[in-house]
């Protein structure tokens, strides 16, 4: 069993990262283009990060999916791993399939 503090800790982190201020409910958007462009946006606007902005922002979102684990529905999962790509297209950088 997980501690619910450990719980608390991995949402506040999405929720309220110091490095970027996301907009609320940027993972829950269904358009993998509109999630790719709000985390850039924070990341370019942070000045608080510690890397490039899209490191920052690919990181965030990395993060986000790698803590719902199996606990990400299907179709939520291909939305943010399409939103990898947009975001690696936004930033001019390969996409990957």
């Amino acid at each position: 069993m997980v501690p619910e503090r450990s719980a608390r800790w991995s949402q506040k982190v999405t929720s309220s990262s110091h490095a970027l201020h996301l907009e609320e409910g940027v993972f829950s958007l269904d358009d993998p283009k509109a999630i790719a462009r709000s985390l850039k946006a924070a990341a370019e606007a942070s000045e608080q990060r510690k890397s490039e902005p899209f490191r920052s922002a690919m990181s965030m979102l990395t993060f986000y999916i790698n803590r719902a684990g199996h606990q990400l529905p299907a179709r939520r999962r291909r939305i943010l791993e399409a939103a990898k790509n947009e975001l690696r297209e936004l930033y001019g950088r390969p996409r990957r399939h």
